[in-house]
């Protein structure tokens, strides 16, 4: 994922495109859509704060983590009174963030930044640990539709992410979208929207025809 130096040089020279200043589109439209509201909420790479200052005020106790020192500074001074969010500091491979189980965990393209399938399976499997029974994870993954580009979010295919989560979580939805609205972005790099859940059984093996 890269250290904590690195994410906190492109915070402090504005270079962090991820960063939009926005709530994502397809975590409010999740959220407006459920029936239920609130419960506890994790976003991971969470950046300067934007996605669970938005669902905070939705509602959710929400635990917010990052790598980079600089974001999660940003992240807390932007909270306004009360806000029921808490930003930490935080290696999500390396240590169990507080207070869950979550209801929801959301990060948007943070799982896609492990270039090693090992690293991605960790990830997935981090997920699994800290979701409440009925919780659902919706993660924003580059993926390898679209034109050739040579910037931009890092890709994935199908089969990247199917292998790395399906062993630890049950993947109810996985299609394609983009990283922004193409009416306000019609350039934007092309992305997966992965929704997980925690599994009741475990995954089984393929089978193959006799």
């Amino acid at each position: 994922m890269g250290p904590a130096s690195q994410w906190d040089a492109r915070y402090a020279s504005g270079d962090a495109p991820w960063d939009v200043g926005v709530p994502d589109e397809h975590l409010t439209a999740f959220v407006e859509a459920r029936p239920e509201r609130g419960g506890r909420a994790l976003e991971v790479g969470c950046g300067t704060g934007t996605n669970a200052l938005w669902l905070a005020a939705r509602g959710y106790q929400v635990v917010a983590v990052d790598l980079s020192p600089l974001a999660v500074e940003r992240a807390r001074a932007r909270a306004p009174p009360g806000a029921s969010c808490t930003f930490l500091r935080l290696d999500f491979l390396e240590e169990l963030p507080p207070e869950g189980p979550f209801d929801l965990v959301f990060d948007r393209g943070c799982f896609h930044v492990f270039d090693e399938p090992g690293e991605r399976r960790g990830f997935a499997e981090r997920v699994a640990s800290v979701l409440a029974p009925q919780g659902v994870w919706l993660s924003l993954i580059g993926s390898t539709e679209g034109p050739e580009r040579q910037a931009g979010p890092p890709r994935r295919s199908a089969r990247d992410v199917a292998e790395a989560i399906e062993p630890a979580l049950q993947i109810v939805e996985l299609r394609r979208t983009s990283f922004q609205s193409t009416l306000l972005a019609p350039s934007a790099p092309l992305a997966w929207l992965c929704l997980a859940r925690r599994r009741e059984v475990p995954a089984q093996p393929s089978t193959r025809r006799p």
